[in-house]
This record gives C-alpha cells, structure tokens and sequence, in this order.
C-alpha cells in the first residue's frame, strides 16, 4: 500500500494534495503546526473518502525536533498500517513573509530560510530511512522564483524557494540510485491561507490576478494538489527532477 506524508496538510495545498492523494488509494500522514481543527477536518474528509489518515504535529522551523517526529512516524506506520516505510513525501508546509529588499532583516531572513529551505533540507534527509525505494518526493516550491512570477517585496522567499528547486535536482540525481524520483511545483497566486489570509482580507485583489492570470482565475488549492498527486502516481513515474508551474499561465 501507498502512504504519502505530507507537511502543511491542514489547509490549502497540502489539504488539497492530502486528499487527491488519498484519492488515489493512499494512506496519509499529515502534519500541522498552529491549525490542529483544520488538520482533524483533513484527516475526517479523508475518512469520508473510505481512507486512513492521521494527523502529527510538526514544526518545520525545529530541525532539532525532526528525530523524535521520525520516531512518531515510525510509531504511527506500524500502529496504522503495520508497515516500516512509507512511499511518497510532500514538502509542501510553508512560511510567507514579504519586505523591500532594503527593509529585509536578519531575523526574517533567518526565519523564512528555517521553514523554506533548512526544513524541508533536512526534513528529508532525517525520513529518508523510512522511504521506499522507488518511492516519490514532491517539493512545493513558487513562480515567485521564475521570471513568470517576480514581484517586489519577495527577494528573500523567491530566492528561497528557487533554491529549493536546485535541491530538487540535487535529490533527484543523488537518490535515483534508489529509484526515487524528486520534482517540484511552483504554484502561482493561490486562493490559501498563506500570507495571513491574505485573499480573505482583502478580497479586491482576486479581480487583479485574475486579469494577469492567461486562464482568467485565481489558482485554487485543487489545481495544485492534482498536479502533486500525478507526480507521485504511477502516471509521474517517468518523471524526475522537473520543476513545473501550475500558476494558469500568470504572466502570459
């Protein structure tokens, strides 16, 4: 059987590609930081679904808790589904944060970099153990790293999340002596909670994407969690290390 982890699944992209996922006949794992309701609201959804689902805390910006989360996971896959490994993994929790590259402080600098890059960095690498060979790693990254997506005020997370790009090619050539293949998406704007709910605080610049936006809509959490989904299916399985906007063609 199939089991995907996938971080942030508590809202937005992650709900969404934790669903689709468990759609596709996977057991899931998700995980949440400050949103418990809205990760039991995913893991119930799932249950709907006729799947398995269990929520774990996780706070991506603590590599030094990343041990004992491996330990719960290995705890939750024998107890759930009486195995020792699990087969897909979604780095997709996330940390929004925007200022003038002149205004940009060493402390937000520092605290995008621990979610946005040393999270999902050695995050992986502490699972890596527990994924199967053959198994699949989607990385959620950001056309705000691409010419498509450039905006002033995200110097610091669009240079973040493009490296995670290039670390999505690095794990895809060092671990495709395992089998597993390594890609990532870079959603364009998408109707979340990112950005402190930014899209339902202020809802007049939905019309404004939407009019720079080629298929004339703001992306919504589905677009993209459909995309991860195919990457870890046996659909994707002739595809690694590829890096693919799913943002409606924004820029065109």
């Amino acid at each position: 059987m199939s089991i995907a982890i996938v971080t942030g699944g508590s809202a937005g992209i992650g709900r969404a590609a934790a669903l689709e996922l468990a759609r596709q006949g996977a057991g899931v794992i998700l995980t949440y930081r400050t949103h418990p309701e809205g990760a039991e609201e995913a893991v119930a959804a799932i249950q709907q679904l006729g799947g398995t689902a269990v929520a774990l805390l996780l706070d991506l910006g603590r590599a030094d808790t990343f041990p004992a989360f491996r330990d719960e996971v290995t705890r939750v896959l024998a107890d759930t589904w009486h195995t020792s490994t699990f087969t897909t993994l979604v780095n997709n929790a996330g940390l929004s944060g925007m200022a003038l590259f002149g205004d940009v402080t060493h402390e937000l600098f520092d605290q995008l970099s621990d979610v946005i890059l040393k999270g999902p960095f050695f995050l992986t690498q502490t699972l890596l153990p527990l994924l199967e060979d053959g198994g699949a790693i989607v990385n959620v990254t950001s056309n705000s790293s691409l010419l498509s997506g450039l905006e002033p005020g995200y110097s610091v997370y669009g240079s973040l999340k493009g490296a995670l790009v290039v670390l999505t090619r690095y794990l895809a050539k060092e671990l495709s002596v395992r089998g597993i293949r390594v890609s990532s998406v870079s959603p364009g704007a998408t109707r979340t909670r990112l950005g402190d709910d930014g899209f339902e605080k202020h809802p007049e610049i939905v019309p404004m994407i939407a009019a720079k936006t080629a298929l004339g809509r703001v992306g919504e959490p589905e677009d993209i969690g459909k995309v991860i989904a195919f990457l870890a299916s046996d659909a994707g399985a002739w595809i690694t290390a590829q890096d693919i906007e799913v943002s409606g063609g924004y820029g065109l």
